[in-house]
């Protein structure tokens, strides 16, 4: 008895391992049927753990905004990443996005982790360029050429992947994130779990996101990526296990849905038609006095000066004009007295929400209602439910079975931290899994 209790004790607490598939719909794991999915991994975590009937996600309903939640357990307009890109209408940050978690005002998973002593590790996971992560491959990219492997090594902990890709060969670097390159980034999940051994470790995988954009949700093409993330899900769990001695808690959430999409708003475009926005002669846009910050399904309309009142007049007739007009897709606006309420875009003069099947484009010039291609879009308000996100967890400790019903998405991040004997202060959310 001594002998057992003894080994009991020494025996390495379960590493928690966050996984990501960006864009998986609940709908997908909980009616694999109805889709003819062969999901046996989600599947598993479904039968073995608990699981949300539905994640309402956050304003806008993006990656970046999302994933950030999912770690600090707040909404964006307090974490601070409220957009996947830097507001930059004049272009200068050439297309940069939210990478540096310099930016998050509040603490993460990984401080409180770090706080407590507890070795955390990463793969891919947004806004992870400078974290407070021993074993880190932040994510970033730029140019998408052979130097974005050096920029990747330079952001990253110092040393790790040229120990890694010793043996492992190269990791995808620039801007990667097909189902191909999700498989070849396991290996690297895998090396660090069982060489490293975290506490905590977070992995982010994007092909299903990708082909939900390309080719619609519920597709073929997108049902086909779903079933080899299933695989890569059961590759990570089982490298998990081998690294927990036999246990592991692996969590799988996503960010948000996908909603078939084949019309566009280029509010824009109505506001260069309106006078609010300054073009060259190449069509560059040069000066703005009003300017809309777009997020696929909803955008967010800014002042360069707040105090412009013919221009905060002028923008309201533009959205009152173009919300009378069933052809423009607009189903809400919410003004700058109710934006906070939301939990994303402050500062903002209003947001714009979208009716499903609308998608907002980035053009300037005329039509600025327009047929688009059919894609699959996301960034609409929480509340439209092909935007619901996912969560799935299993493991020691976890009631098996446990259907937890509609969450809100500030609720993960806090029942992550129980199961690592943390706490998280700022935590706008609960713990779904304690006193249970």
């Amino acid at each position: 008895m001594l002998a057992l209790l003894l080994a009991a004790a020494l025996a390495p607490a379960p590493p928690v391992v966050l996984i990501s598939i960006d864009g998986m719909r609940p709908d997908y794991v909980l009616e694999a049927d109805r889709y003819g999915l062969q999901i046996p991994e989600l599947r598993r975590l479904l039968k073995e753990g608990a699981h949300a009937a539905a994640v309402t996600g956050v304003m806008p309903t993006v990656t970046y905004p999302s994933h950030t939640t999912l770690v600090t357990g707040v909404s964006p307009a307090k974490h601070g990443l409220v957009a996947n890109e830097t507001f930059d209408p004049l272009g200068k940050n050439h297309d940069g996005w939210a990478w540096y978690a310099e930016d998050i005002r509040v603490e993460t998973l990984w401080d409180a982790a770090a706080k407590a002593g507890l070795v955390v590790s990463n793969a891919d996971w947004p806004a992870t360029v400078g974290a407070r992560i021993p074993f880190n491959i932040a994510q970033i990219w730029r140019a998408s050429t052979p130097d974005d492997a050096k920029l990747l090594r330079a952001v990253s902990t110092p040393g790790l992947l040229r120990e890694m890709e010793a043996s492992l060969g190269p990791y995808p670097s620039g801007y990667s994130y097909t189902v191909s390159d999700d498989e070849k980034k396991v290996p690297f999940t895998a090396w660090l779990l069982e060489r490293k051994r975290p506490r905590l470790h977070l992995c982010y995988f994007s092909g299903l996101d990708e082909e939900s954009h390309a080719s619609g949700p519920g597709s073929p093409e997108t049902l086909a990526v779903l079933e080899r993330l299933d695989a890569v899900i059961g590759r990570v769990r089982a490298a998990a296990e081998r690294a927990g001695g036999g246990k592991a808690i692996v969590a799988v959430v996503s960010d948000h849905g996908h909603q078939r999409t084949d019309r566009e708003l280029h509010l824009n475009e109505a506001l260069r038609e309106e006078g609010l926005l300054t073009l060259d002669g190449a069509g560059k846009l040069t000066d703005w006095r009003a300017f809309s910050w777009d997020a696929g399904g909803s955008a967010a309309v800014f002042l360069k000066d707040p105090a412009d009142v013919d221009g905060g007049q002028r923008v309201t007739a533009l959205l009152k004009r173009l919300a009378a007009d069933p052809g423009s897709g607009i189903e809400r606006i919410v003004g700058s007295d109710a934006v906070p309420a939301t939990g994303g875009f402050p500062g903002a003069l209003f947001v714009v929400g979208l009716k499903a099947g609308y998608r907002f484009g980035s053009s300037l010039e005329a039509p600025v209602t327009r047929q688009g291609l059919v894609h699959g879009t996301h960034g609409y308000p929480p509340d439209l439910q092909t935007m619901d996100a996912s969560f799935f967890i299993a493991g020691p400790g976890i009631p098996a079975g446990l259907d937890l019903g509609r969450i809100d998405m500030r609720d993960i991040a806090p029942t992550l931290a129980g199961r690592l004997g943390l706490v998280l202060p700022a935590a706008e959310g609960r713990d779904r899994l304690s006193a249970r």
